[in-house]
This record gives C-alpha cells, structure tokens and sequence, in this order.
C-alpha cells in the first residue's frame, strides 16, 4: 500500500466515528483475514452452497512470484506490498532493540511468506491444552484435522493424510551441508530421523514443506485457489478491516475501508476474525472488548471489560550462529555467481527440481536441553544462506546460520493498541528473555550449536565462527550475545487465549466471551505455544473450527 494510499485511508478513518458507513454486501459470515486461518474457512465453508461468505484481506493478491517459488522466501519476506513490517517496542532484556515481526499481508498470510517448515509440534502440547480446560484439543482429537489437511508425499498412516489440498513434500535435494549437519548431530548423540510429525519428534533430519513440483503450497493456493470461483464466496482485497459492527450484543457486521470509501458487510450469522496473534486483538480493542483502562484511554466505548485480550503473546526467539564456509555449499554462492544462477534457472524451468524448487531451510533437529527431561524443548533450523537479517541480501562469502530456538519459552508479551486510529499498527512488547529458564534454554541451545560444529564432517566445512566468534566463551558472554542479536523465528502466538476460566478470550469454541455472533480462528487463540513451527497447527485449527461452525449452524437451522 503506498503513502498516498494509506493518506487517504487514514483521513476517511479519522472521521469514522462521525461518519456513518455505506451499507456493502449481506452474508451469512464475513471472515476477516485471509491468511493460513482465513483462507481454510472461506473454502470449507463455502463448500455448502446454501452459504455466502465475504472474505476481507488488507493485502493484495498473491501475485508475486517470489511468494510461490520456494527459494525464493528471503524475497518474499523482504517485499513491503505484502510483508506488515511490523516490529516491536524496544525490547528491555534485548539491549532495547527493536525486533522485527513480519507478518503476510496478502492472500494467504504467513503460509505466502514463512520458510515453508511443516512441523506441528509434540503431542504433549496438545494435551496440556486440554488439561488446562481447553475441551476438544487434546492430541488424539485434533489428529484428525492434521491429517484432513495433508496431502503429504509419503503417502497415507497413522500420522498422515493423503485426501487434503495442503502439499506436504519430502526434501529430494539434499546437499552436502545439509547431510553434514545431520551427520555431526549424531555424533553428539542426536539420532536421525526420517519425520518429525511422526511417532517421535526428537533426532536430526530434514524437514517436511509445505509445497510441490517446485511451487509453494500456502493455503492460498491449497485452500482458496479451489474455492474463489464459487458464487456464495466474494473475496475482496486491499481493503481495511476498521472495526466489529454490534447490535445489541451481537456481532452483525464489519465496518472496512475499500477505495477510500467506508462500507459496512452485515453477517446474519457470525463475524469470524482470522486476522492472526497481531491484529485479531487489535480489532476487539477498537470494537471495544478489552481492558477498561486501555479503552478509557483511547476514548473506545467498552463493550466487554476482558483484560485478557492482548495478554499472553508468545513466540520462539531463535540464537543465529553464523559460520563461514570452506567451500561453495551455501545459496550464498549461488546468489553471487551469474553461472551457478543460470544454470540453476534453466534447471528449474526444465526439471522444476534444484535449489530453487525446494525452500532454504532444509534440515533442523529437535533435542532435551536436559536428560532429564520427557521431550524436546529446543530445535534448530540449519539455514543454507546467511544475511544481517530478514528480507536483506545475502552475504558475499559462503555463510550459513546454526539457528537454536527455546520451544516452550515462559516470557509473555503484550499487544495493546497505539492509537484508536484502525490504520495505526498496534504496540507490540514481547518481554523476551524476562524469564531466567528462556536464557538457560538459549545459551544451552548456542553451545549445543558450537558443540555439532566441532564434530566431522561439518568441522571440514567450517572455515570460521563469525558469530559469537571464538572470543565469547563462558555463559554470560554468550547470553549478552543472544541479547545483542537473537531475533524472533515468526511464531507469534496467544494473545486472544482459548480456555474455560472467566478469563479466556474465547472458549473451546473459539467464541468470544461475552458477546455472541463473533469468533475468532488464528493463532491468537493458542494457549500455550506450540513445540515447533506454528503454520501446520493453524491450519489444524481452521480445520477443527470449520467442523464447529457448521456444527452449531446446523443446530440454528
């Protein structure tokens, strides 16, 4: 959206609370968001043709071709058109820098822009969430739903799905870097693994992607792609979701800025906000359910006094070891070398195999920081490029990262608003590392890289440590380092928590508290994070939603 745009957008929402909206569409539901979320929605419930659906999406199609070739995610993340460019307050233990939170905005949210990882996490997490009073999420009942959303190359089991649109694909290329790394693992007692969704999460191995045939399978492609020709579904892109319309108590409709105008689509049966762990909470604060003295402060009406919403916020902070390499086994190289960036064009075009079909981030693996414990809590992703960051240009000498995240951290942040102006993003704190256990975890997880890097055979690739660099040794320095430098890897998670107290945003059922007519389906909902990238899950839960939806439709009806 450029500056003029988003001037004039922001004169028309500044006169929003005088200005009455023009009356849009009827439906039955509107979704807001069209992300990982959204887009499964929009597609299973318009498989009823006695149903419409409206589907708002702030960003613009995704028509970049940096979204759907998979090595190109460095691209794609850096693109502006459909990347939010969020980042947080500066954070107090990070030496008050500022982190970036890329968040899609475009058809297909994250799932157009993420590394592609397909991992769902541990069913131990699943299971906490039931204990904790979420009914219906345990791990053998949310099963179903992942694999209701595969179709996944190594065919149909007990963990598998062959019968869903989402293409889950098995790494074919698999290099020497990737293959080292694995190798060096298991000589420091990680043992291989051939999939990491299945009976057991820990080992090293190569990852599973979300793509197929050299082309990135986002749940755009996966979900709404087969749907968007439907007529009870209406998408609409590059508009603004400003705020949730009520009558009474009920949530009936959705005020949005479309062309600078400002129009109001009434749902005769529910709102569903799918705008994801950032702006779903947003949107209930500027519609007034939040905390009172937020709302006070902002002069927002308060429909539900909830000191929940925006709370809880959760996400994966990811130590980026950084080595230069012996030979020219990184994408790095490819980058710099108009040869190897022919040829593997022209092997792509032909083959739609190589470097550029398949994402960056091949392999990973999943350890205990301790023996003592009964489960993995720390991952690594072997990233085959190196930048100073995401979206920016690759380094000019071959480089790859040795990525360390803490999987179940105990530092929560905050989303809480900036400004009652819809178009200004909100504040975002995350508290990292406020946790003593959190910086335990990470200067654990930056040794344990150190230790698989001394190891044969990554060792004869490693021609230098850049960074800590060999000077940082003893725990503290190394926990200043991660301080200076960690950065978050995407998962945010939490801040409108599912649960049965009195203080959950939602229920079981994903509705809001309260109110009736509004739900919400993203990884705003997630209670406590998951062991593990967080796109698969979100799609798992859309799945389960739409089941919920069309259940409790049926009973109206």
């Amino acid at each position: 959206m450029g500056s003029e745009q988003q001037s004039a957008l922001r004169t028309h929402a500044s006169g929003a609370s005088s200005a009455a909206p023009l009356e849009g569409p009827e439906t039955d539901y509107v979704i807001v968001g069209a992300g990982s979320a959204g887009c499964v929605l929009a597609n299973r419930l318009s498989e009823d043709n006695n149903v419409s659906v409206v589907l708002l999406e702030a960003g613009p199609p995704d028509s970049s071709p940096w979204i759907h070739l998979p090595c190109g995610v460095q691209r794609a993340v850096g693109d502006k058109r459909i990347n939010w460019g969020l980042e947080t307050e500066p954070e107090s233990e990070l030496h008050n820098r500022r982190i970036p939170v890329p968040r899609g905005r475009t058809l297909g949210g994250c799932s157009s822009i993420n590394g592609m990882v397909y991992v769902r996490g541990q069913p131990q997490d699943y299971d906490g969430w039931a204990a904790s009073g979420c009914d219906g999420w345990s791990w053998n009942e949310v099963l179903p739903y992942f694999k209701r959303c595969e179709h996944n190359d190594r065919g149909a089991d007990a963990f598998h799905g062959t019968d869903g649109p989402l293409r889950v694909s098995t790494v074919r290329d698999r290099r020497k870097l990737a293959l080292s790394f694995i190798a060096a693992a298991a000589a420091c007692g990680i043992p291989p693994t051939e999939d990491f969704n299945g009976p057991n999460q820990e080992g090293a191995g190569f990852f599973q992607y979300t793509g197929w045939r050299g082309r990135r399978s986002s749940a755009a492609v996966a979900y709404l792609r087969p749907a968007q020709r439907r007529r009870n579904l209406q998408i609409e892109t590059s508009v603004r979701a400003m705020s949730i319309h009520f009558t009474g108590r009920r949530a009936d409709g959705v005020e949005y800025l479309k062309e600078g105008k400002k129009l109001l689509v009434r749902a005769r049966r529910e709102v569903i906000l799918a705008a994801g762990t950032i702006h779903s909470p947003q949107l209930l604060l500027l519609s007034g359910i939040g905390p009172k003295e937020q709302l006070d402060r902002f002069g927002i009406p308060v429909r539900v006094d909830c000191a929940s919403v925006g709370k809880n916020l959760q996400d994966h902070l990811q130590a980026r070891l950084l080595y230069k390499a012996t030979e020219p086994v990184t994408l790095n190289d490819i980058s710099r070398s108009i040869t190897r960036k022919f040829l593997e064009g022209t092997r792509y075009l032909v083959t739609r195999g190589g470097l550029l079909a398949e994402p960056p981030i091949k392999a990973g693996l999943f350890v205990r920081s301790s023996p003592d414990l009964d489960r993995p809590d720390i991952q690594f992703h072997l990233l085959e490029f190196s930048s100073d960051g995401p979206g920016k240009p690759l380094h000019s000498f071959p480089g790859f990262f040795l990525a360390a995240c803490f999987l179940r951290p105990e530092s929560r942040g905050e989303v809480f608003l900036r400004s009652a102006d819809p178009l200004e993003p909100p504040s975002i704190v995350h508290n990292f590392l406020t946790s003593k256990v959190d910086c335990d975890r990470m200067v654990t997880g930056a040794k344990l890289a150190r230790r698989i890097a001394r190891q044969a055979p990554l060792k004869e690739l490693i021609l230098q440590e850049l960074q800590p660099g060999p000077s940082l040794v003893d725990d503290y320095d190394l926990l200043e380092w991660v301080r200076a430098n960690a950065v978050t890897v995407f998962h945010p998670v939490g801040t409108c928590r599912m649960g049965s107290d009195d203080q959950a945003v939602v229920d079981p059922q994903l509705r809001v508290r309260d109110v009736k007519g509004l739900r919400i389906v993203d990884g705003s909902v997630i209670p406590t994070q998951v062991s593990g990238n967080t796109n698969a899950p979100i799609l798992m839960i859309a799945e389960k939603a739409a089941d919920m939806i069309r259940r409790e439709a049926r009973k109206i009806d």
